[in-house]
């Protein structure tokens, strides 16, 4: 089985089964990630009230962890939404937004990855830096200042550290597990003009990883039909405001054949 027809295969069961995808993600990016989950096939829910996590992560295909927003209340609902979810075997992504930018949101994923055990972390060259140790990678607000290829070293040990996937966004991703290493190329060079399209990224793990047990496949996936989906987007988009409209619309509408014609991805 190509690679292009087990991302399609994974679409498709999303599709079908529609799994709840629980994000306590950034206030910025509630909207754009739920209709990106809904435009997939998944069924968002959003919430930081630690009243209800237990309740909500038992109903949940996948638990999103984002540090986007690092208010308290937000903060709180994290360590009792990953307790549950790694008691009920749900996959968590976490994202650790703007790590290195400030000491809050550099020790915060640091000690959350102390205690819980994640199924895939995605993150921009800066933030994955700076969660496998490099002091130096300091962040420009919630910007990288690396390449995903400077990152590539730190991302695979901190995927073995954690025995999880780690996927570093930009021009090219970088997704990586245990010894395996893959580049995923495409998308949009307007992608990195809308607000929020990495968060995107983060909640389309957590989608595909509801369907799918094997976390390497599950953050590619969720690469490439970011990337495929960018470009469809381009070919019809004006602008960084019209390419936000048409990513949704490529995601409801994704084929086969759209994975297959856009899929660029180096082994």
């Amino acid at each position: 089985m190509t690679d292009a027809d087990k991302v399609y295969r994974d679409i498709e069961a999303i599709r079908a089964k529609a799994p709840v995808i629980l994000s306590i993600t950034n206030y910025v990016v509630t909207n754009t990630t739920a209709n990106a989950l809904l435009a997939l096939g998944a069924s968002p829910i959003m919430s930081h009230a630690v009243e209800e996590m237990a309740e909500l992560v038992a109903i949940s295909g996948g638990v999103v962890i984002n540090l986007g927003t690092v208010a308290p209340e937000y903060l709180a609902a994290m360590e009792p939404a990953w307790a549950a979810a790694n008691e009920a075997r749900v996959p968590v992504v976490l994202d650790p937004v703007g790590a290195g930018a400030s000491m809050l949101r550099t020790v915060t994923p640091l000690a959350l990855l102390d205690s819980h055990r994640p199924f895939i972390i995605r993150g921009n060259a800066s933030e994955i830096l700076t969660l496998a140790g490099d002091s130096a990678s300091a962040a420009r607000g919630v910007d990288s200042t690396a390449s995903s290829d400077a990152a590539s070293s730190a991302a695979r040990a901190l995927a073995m550290k954690h025995a999880c996937a780690v996927v570093v966004s930009g021009e090219a991703d970088i997704v990586t597990e245990g010894g395996a290493r893959v580049r995923v190329l495409g998308g949009s060079p307007l992608m990195p003009r809308v607000t929020g399209l990495g968060c995107t990224a983060t909640a389309l793990c957590a989608a595909f990883a509801a369907v799918n047990a094997n976390p390497l496949e599950a953050a590619l996936h969720a690469c490439i039909i970011m990337k495929v989906a960018g470009e469809i987007a381009e070919a019809k988009a004006s602008g960084p405001g019209t390419l936000q409209l048409y990513l949704y619309d490529a995601l409801y509408n994704m084929s086969a054949q759209d994975v297959s014609d856009h899929i660029k991805v180096v082994r």
